[in-house]
């Protein structure tokens, strides 16, 4: 009885490891970039890609306020904001990854540093230097609970969760880089005084959707769909930083993937999903060094397909505390006494956030292969940002953005594309009249042309 035991739960280990290691062949983001196939992964696999990007718009300055004739931030190029046009080496990332431990092949690896130039190696606008972007090690001992620790990707919306080189766009939406790509800032922005006498800037990186912690996951064959799981405590204070508050950060991911063909990060396949994530968040409130905490949470349901020909994707998302109000000119405008508003190029005075706010948005993509090699996209966004702020005074911070990206991709072969996109941005302050200096400095927003190559290595 013993040995018949032990033959079948020997059996019953291996075909839950086969499972496992078929998984990994699915466009499923937490196996492909948390696990490595024990058939067929080496001890070190060198990888990477760049993207050299161009980016033009035509350069509107501000068009109303103290700083009316300036030059507008959100009409220059990013991250350096020096320009309205030119080239930038918006991501070269390399890395290595593979089972590094012979003795057991359950244990392996992940490790890519960034030398582009981008929010995470040009914080704040100074000298931009090489960043690690992730570096975390796999225990798949566990059936059913693989873990997973050190720094790397949180486990939240597609839009962010996906390889950024596979991803069919070359910016991102206006939720996932106001509310999701998360700045870190000493204060609110509101006031001044002798602990606050006007420069605010962001006191790190990016946050890059990254996080340093412990996920538990996996994913498991039911019937026809892949079902995977994500939990997830971490820092909460961006890349490569120790926690800073004694309050950790908590994921909540889940998901459930019909396959119909393919595999990899194209897989043809129709995907459902739902994340969280909530934390707490120290910032400071007033002039006399007064500090509170706050929650900072998010969430989101969505889905994609892909399948012959045609791509789709649409996910709603929720953010509550800790709103990234961007700059005065998509904030509050005209205030001389915080300084010269971030609208306006090369000053670091305006960054805002808003403890108590709530934003929210949704986006649709659709996509057509017309064949191998070409590929047409179109992706429609919306956001409206601080949303609860009606009984103090009638909604005049709400801020709505809406963009219309036109796209198309054409590839190489699987490992180089070229991809173009236009994109149509509005911005306005419905609660205030058209005449107001908000709207105003709004209606100045450039439409933006951007070109993109991506070579993967």
């Amino acid at each position: 009885m013993k040995q018949a035991l032990k033959k079948a739960a020997l059996v019953a280990a291996c075909a839950a490891g086969m499972a496992a290691s078929m998984q990994v062949e699915a466009a499923n983001w937490l196996m492909l970039q948390g696990t490595e196939p024990s058939s067929a992964a080496g001890r070190a696999k060198v990888w990477g890609f760049l993207q050299p990007t161009y980016t033009s718009m035509k350069g509107t300055d501000v068009q109303a306020g103290p700083w009316k004739g300036s030059p507008a931030q959100f009409n220059r190029q990013p991250p350096h904001l020096s320009t309205n046009k030119g080239f930038d080496i918006r991501r070269a990332r390399v890395g290595v990854r593979g089972q590094g431990f012979p003795l057991d092949p359950k244990v392996n690896y992940f490790f890519l540093a960034e030398f582009g130039s981008n929010g995470i190696t040009w914080p704040n606008g100074g000298d931009g230097h090489a960043m690690i972007d992730h570096a975390s090690v796999t225990l798949n001992h566990i059936p059913g609970a693989r873990i997973r620790v050190g720094l790397f990707k949180v486990p939240i919306s597609e839009e962010m969760l996906q390889a950024i080189h596979v991803f069919d766009y070359i910016n991102f939406t206006n939720f996932g880089f106001q509310e999701l790509l998360e700045r870190f800032l000493d204060h609110d922005g509101a006031k001044v005084g002798p602990n606050f006498n006007g420069p605010n800037p962001a006191n790190g990186p990016i946050g890059a959707v990254r996080d340093q912690g412990l996920q538990v996951f996996d994913t498991f064959k039911t019937g026809s769909w892949d079902t995977s799981y994500a939990l997830m405590v971490g820092n909460g204070n961006g890349i490569n930083r120790a926690d800073n508050n004694d309050q950790l950060d908590k994921y909540f991911y889940l998901s459930t993937e019909k396959v119909y063909a393919g595999k990899g990060p194209r897989v043809q396949s129709l995907k459902l999903y739902a994340w969280s994530l909530t934390g707490k968040r120290d910032i400071t409130l007033d002039a006399t060094g007064l500090t509170g905490t706050f929650d900072r949470k998010r969430s989101g349901v969505g889905f994609t397909f892909r399948k012959g020909p045609y791509r789709a994707a649409a996910e709603i998302r929720r953010a509550d505390g800790m709103i990234f109000n961007g700059t005065d000119g998509g904030a509050k405008v005209g205030s001389i006494a915080v300084g010269p508003p971030a609208a306006v190029v090369g000053q670091v005075a305006g960054l805002n956030m808003l403890p108590n706010e709530k934003a929210d948005d949704y986006y649709v993509h659709f996509g057509y292969a017309i064949n191998r090699n070409l590929e047409l996209d179109v992706r429609y966004d919306t956001m409206n940002r601080a949303t609860d702020n009606y009984a103090n005074n009638n909604g005049a911070d709400e801020r709505k953005f809406t963009t219309t990206t036109l796209g198309a991709q054409w590839f190489f072969n699987l490992k180089n594309r070229f991809a173009i996109n236009y994109e149509i941005r509005n911005a306005e302050a419905p609660n205030l009249p058209s005449t107001d200096n908000a709207n105003k400095i709004l209606d100045g927003m450039d439409n933006r042309l951007s070109l993109q190559i991506t070579s993967i290595f």
